[in-house]
């Protein structure tokens, strides 16, 4: 599988709409070979877990963006269904608390980066707030920001300093051993309403349903300008982006997986060597086992 041709990291110029949402044809119908090569990588990032974690060195922070009902939680649900849960954590940014709204934007996303060693996992992100933020820019308002007391004071150079803070954060990140992998969830619109109808037209998924989600589906011309200037302003060749074709939800899955197990089996990980005193305790060790 060519996985390139998802990736965008601010080379030349980003144009959402050349972007599929559909998977090849020649990967429609093969769905039991696509749970196998998942299923095999998700062993391949439970064996990198553990190495992480012995090394304490690195880690790994995995972004999901997407529109709703882009299948981030599902994604996250499969992908990640093999992984030692100590160690690891998925993070849900919600609208900012009362706490949240009195910080920076960015301070809510620092607090949750992993440790060292650890594998973390953001559904949705700091992006929300050049997202929806920009979408509606009354909710900047909320934030008690310098110069900006109505909607007529939010202008353009605001959200290139918001990018150019983003991009600093995810640099420091990266200087500090953070593998970020960023992965914006690319449905279409026709697709996105299928998904709603059968949140409302079966009773199981009745409780994933929001009249919310509806009304912000009236801005999805919007939310596609938000996201192409997001990700063009934010992909670096340290910290690309890559774009998934979404529309089906087991291909997508498959691309994703693919896409961390080559970005994590990179990385310099090795079990520490431990030194003579500790290696004495391990063979005084055995010969208390075998008395």
């Amino acid at each position: 599988m060519t996985l390139e041709k998802y990736r965008f990291d601010g080379t030349g110029t980003f144009n959402i709409q050349a972007f599929a949402t559909a998977p090849p044809e020649h990967f429609q119908n093969k769905k039991e070979q696509i749970k196998a090569d998942i299923e095999h990588n998700i062993k391949v990032l439970s064996k990198v877990q553990q190495h992480l974690a012995a090394q304490k060195q690195y880690s790994v922070l995995i972004i999901f963006q997407g529109m709703d009902a882009a299948g981030k939680d599902s994604m996250i649900e499969h992908v990640m269904s093999g992984v030692n849960p100590q160690g690891t954590s998925v993070v849900s940014f919600k609208v900012p608390t009362e706490l949240e709204l009195g910080h920076d934007f960015l301070w809510r996303i620092h607090n949750a980066f992993p440790a060292g060693g650890e594998l973390t996992v953001f559904n949705r992100s700091h992006y929300e707030e050049v997202l929806v933020d920009r979408v509606h820019p009354e909710l900047l308002l909320k934030e008690n920001l310098p110069g900006i007391d109505t909607v007529a004071d939010v202008h353009d150079d605001l959200w290139a300093k918001r990018f150019n803070d983003i991009k600093a954060l995810e640099t420091y990140a990266h200087r500090n051993g953070i593998l970020l992998l960023k992965f914006f969830l690319h449905i279409s619109k026709a697709e996105q309403k299928n998904r709603f109808l059968k949140r409302i037209e079966i009773p199981e998924k009745n409780w994933k349903f929001s009249l919310a989600d509806i009304h912000e589906r009236r801005f999805w011309d919007d939310y596609q300008q938000a996201y192409q200037d997001a990700i063009q302003h934010t992909a670096t060749k340290t910290n690309p982006w890559y774009v998934i074709p979404s529309d089906d939800k087991w291909y997508s899955r498959l691309v994703v997986s693919q896409i961390i197990n080559r970005e994590v089996t990179a990385l310099p990980l090795k079990y520490p060597e431990i030194s003579a005193a500790q290696k004495q305790e391990l063979e005084q060790a055995i010969i208390d086992l075998k008395d």
